[in-house]
């Protein structure tokens, strides 16, 4: 795949650098030529470049780009105006860092596609969820295992986890499963949350808008979800 992540701080180097060592085309951009010339070996591309000037901004190859995440994090100001900048260029996909609770409003308002949120969440994991096709969440427990959250394959809906097998096919165990369930509050309004359905039965029926946790190898993770998640 190809990304764009425009700020090369801390963060967004670090993500950049996984991206670029699991075979995907990353074009890293900041106003700063120092990083520019440091991370230049490791990032498939670096661009001296400030992301709040469209007429720059406008010329980078966005219609061949899967997703631009804007990682900039001391400057709230700048991340604003590039990621306002980048929604009116109409990206495929953006993901834009928020710093505080007021600033994540002003960005869902702007009508980015996801937040990011570093100090709660690693570079590691941002990395596998970008990279792996429907992953809804993921967590590293060394370098060869991991639990994931994914979606349920559409040919799979309406199976039992026994009729599936995955741990026959897959080498996979479904650790539990995720519901959307609508409840209302004491105003009578109506919100979505996710229940956790307890440890995962054989005879478990999965439903379209339910969500797996799977525990497994990287590898038979990876297998899994190029395969049947596409």
């Amino acid at each position: 795949m190809k990304y764009i992540i425009v700020g090369l701080g801390n963060f967004g180097a670090s993500l950049a650098e996984k991206l670029t060592a699991q075979g995907n085309e990353v074009i890293g951009i900041d106003n700063s030529m120092a990083k520019v010339e440091l991370y230049k070996e490791k990032i498939s591309h670096t661009i001296c470049m400030n992301a709040t000037d469209e007429f720059t901004m406008s010329g980078l190859p966005f219609a061949d780009t899967d997703i631009v995440l804007v990682t900039i994090g001391e400057d709230q100001g700048a991340n604003v105006m590039a990621t306002a900048l980048l929604k009116n260029l109409q990206v495929k996909r953006l993901i834009s860092r928020a710093i505080n609770p007021l600033h994540e409003k002003v960005l869902q308002a702007i009508g980015v596609d996801e937040i990011l949120h570093p100090e709660e969440e690693t570079a590691e994991r941002w990395a596998k969820k970008l990279c792996l096709n429907n992953v809804v969440d993921s967590f590293e427990l060394s370098e060869d295992y991991s639990i994931i959250e994914a979606n349920i394959p559409k040919e799979y809906v309406g199976k039992t986890v026994r009729e599936i097998g995955f741990k026959r096919k897959y080498n996979l165990l479904v650790l539990t499963t995720i519901k959307k369930v609508e409840v209302k509050s004491l105003l009578g309004k109506t919100k979505v949350e996710h229940q956790v359905q307890g440890v995962a039965a054989a005879d478990s029926v999965l439903d379209d808008s339910d969500i797996l946790v799977l525990y497994g190898s990287n590898k038979d993770l990876q297998v899994f979800l190029k395969q049947k998640l596409k």
